[in-house]
């Protein structure tokens, strides 16, 4: 796992901007560093390595193809890279190999089948930037799924890319302004969907994307080599044929597969261990397959609402692993929330995000690559909102479109706090639900009745300012992959289409983002086993009667985990890997909170209204009503603000 940057302009690259822009990305890579210019061309690439196979000066960075045509940077790992050379090896015969490393594998596989191609046969994850001498042609891909993050654009009429926005940003060339879209999707979502990025200018490359870039062609569109449109459409087309058991089989198969593959390193390797069904299918499938027990590692809280680490540690004690788990106070959690502008290099909303880096602290401290359960949710239907936003629809779709329009007027016409006078008599009696602000409910209510199909439920559903272009001053909301119907695929049912819909957007935007940022702010490698492609492939062929029955999701996984773990140990409701943000904003961070929304100071950056985030805001401090959610994606706005700036 490393750290990438580089540089592309029309005159010599500054050899100590360069340098400066792999410090930033230091954290990624500690192990070494390095650049490469070509000051005639005007490039510069550069590179922060964190060694996990060859640990050796044979994997030095950036590094140049045997024949001398391609010069790259690589930040990620090949897990068949040993196949692939014994490939190479049968096309184009004995390799003087210099070491093992798969970035020398790449670059010989490159010479021989072009990089699209070797793309194609490689399984990993990877960030990857590849000049080429002889076209002057820079190549920037990005693995299938999105685990390892690259972000690029011109400015200046220079191009800049990097692993992490914070490289980018040093450079002279670089102009902070604000992308007020961007912002608004923010608020939206809580992350900030690819291809967009805060900053003007700058993209995140989308996964399963290869793009050339040129001095003479500045602007060419990505060119997809693998996507999840193209697997969920072939998978529906041509669905698995075995019984629901021959699919466990077989899926076992490919897990146990991708986790050997990904269990391959030259360094200490454990495994994140929620004692859910994700994480514990990986953990067993890694301890079946070790000959020494493998370390685990556990995060406990000592509110009960929050603490899976009982339940971890009962998995981990049956399979017979090295536990450790770390139980850490509210004081221990609070004092991530300062390091988070720096941590996540553009603004990033996710709570758990706090938890997780926690949890990467305490492996790094054995380890150096950690395998987590990351996607079960997203492949196999475990989300709890599907299930909501399944039977809202089923709900709503009997009822004529004007009827629904008419009700949803009639209550949003009466403001909230009257909705509330209105009520108060009857409090009581109402659900639970609805106790405390019945107004803000009917209201949100309403706002499900307006929707035009399951697609616009969904998006109303995940979202968490359900009109952000209204509170973030002159934006303009991008499209994404809820909204522009170009990148739907053609889906067999509504589940379907949700489940693919967040395998392009939250998944690589949300979950892995939170993870890549938490784990290499302390030089730790995650790997996610669930995302090797042929897992994917093969989930999408299954029908959804396999993946969701008697009301449950994941029943091939639990079905792969039930031979390795009692069924007892594992089957019970989801618990969020999240920590008290409400309460915390109530309590001790309330002083902080005010600070970043105050009102004046809202008046004077210029990029909020100050009016709806600040009566959300006294709503919630005086107990009236959870505002968390929004409040949160504000306040890691203000104060990734305060520590980068912007215009």
């Amino acid at each position: 796992m490393c750290g990438i940057v580089g540089v592309l302009g029309p005159s010599h690259v500054d050899e100590a901007v360069l340098q400066s822009m792999c410090r930033a990305v230091h954290h990624r890579g500690p192990d070494d560093s390095g650049t490469w210019l070509d000051g005639e061309a005007g490039v510069g690439l550069g590179h922060a390595r964190l060694s996990i196979l060859d640990l050796s000066c044979a994997g030095h960075q950036p590094m140049l193809s045997a024949g001398g045509r391609y010069a790259m940077v690589f930040n990620g790992e090949i897990y068949n890279h040993l196949e692939l050379r014994a490939e190479i090896a049968r096309r184009a015969g004995a390799i003087a190999w210099r070491g093992h490393s798969d970035t020398e594998t790449l670059l010989a596989a490159i010479e021989v089948w072009g990089l699209e191609a070797t793309l194609v046969r490689a399984v990993g994850m990877f960030a990857i930037a590849l000049w080429d001498r002889e076209r002057r042609t820079l190549a920037l891909a990005r693995d299938r799924l999105g685990e390892k993050p690259l972000y690029y654009g011109w400015q200046g009429g220079v191009l800049l890319f990097a692993s992490e926005l914070k490289a980018i940003t040093g450079h002279p060339a670089f102009r902070r302004r604000i992308d007020r879209g961007a912002l608004a999707l923010l608020l939206r979502h809580d992350y900030i969907p690819a291809p967009w990025s805060i900053y003007e200018g700058i993209r995140k490359l989308a996964p399963g994307t290869v793009v050339t870039l040129s001095l003479a062609d500045r602007e060419p569109a990505p060119r997809p080599y693998w996507s999840v449109h193209d697997v969920v459409e072939a998978g529906l087309a041509h669905p698995f044929e075995g019984s629901p058991e021959e699919a466990v089989e077989q899926l076992d198969r490919h897990l146990r597969e991708a986790v050997k593959a990904q269990m391959l390193a030259d360094v200490p390797l454990g495994a994140f261990l929620s004692g859910g069904v994700d994480s514990s299918t990986i953990v067993a499938l890694m301890q079946q397959q070790s000959s020494r027990p493998v370390r685990t590692f556990t995060i406990g809280f000592h509110e009960a609402r929050y603490n899976e680490a009982v339940h971890a540690a009962a998995v981990a004690k049956h399979l017979g692993t090295d536990h450790t788990e770390l139980y850490v106070s509210p004081r221990e959690a609070l004092d991530v929330i300062p390091n988070l502008p720096s941590i996540y290099c553009e603004p990033f909303a996710d709570s758990s995000q706090i938890p997780t880096i926690l949890v990467s602290r305490l492996a790094r401290q054995s380890v150096t690559v950690s395998l987590s359960g990351d996607a079960g949710d997203e492949l196999f239907g475990g989300y709890q909102r599907y299930d909501i936003a399944d039977a809202m629809w089923r709900r709503l779709a009997t009822v004529p479109a004007p009827m629904r329009h008419a009700v949803a007027s009639a209550l949003t016409a009466v403001p909230t706090g009257a909705w509330n006078a209105l009520l108060r008599p009857v409090r009581g009696a109402l659900p639970a639900t609805m106790a405390t602000d019945p107004g803000d409910r009917l209201h949100r209510g309403a706002d499900v009745l307006r929707a035009h199909g399951p697609e616009d439920i969904y998006r109303r559903l995940v979202s968490l300012w359900h009109d952000p272009a209204s509170v973030v001053l002159g934006a303009t909301e991008p499209p994404t992959a809820l909204t522009d119907r170009s990148r739907w695929p053609a889906t067999d049912g509504f589940r379907h289409w949700m489940m693919a819909t967040d395998l392009v957007s939250y998944l690589p935007d949300d979950i892995l983002v939170k993870v890549d940022r938490a784990a290499m702010s302390v030089s730790l490698e995650t790997r996610v086993p669930l995302l090797d492609h042929r897992v994917v492939e093969f989930a999408w062929r299954l029908p959804l009667t396999y993946k969701v029955r008697d009301g449950v999701g994941k029943w091939p996984l639990r079905q792969v985990l039930h031979r390795y773990v009692p069924r007892e140990l594992i089957e019970r409701p989801k618990m969020g890997f999240g920590v008290p943000i409400d309460e915390w904003l109530r309590g001790p961070l309330r002083d902080w909170a005010d600070d970043l929304l105050d009102e004046a100071r809202l008046r004077r950056e210029g990029f909020f209204a100050p009016g709806p985030i600040r009566a959300i805001w006294e709503a919630h401090r005086a107990g009236h009503r959870s505002h968390h959610y929004q409040l949160w994606t504000v306040l890691m706005f203000q104060a990734w603000l305060a520590e980068h700036g912007g215009t």
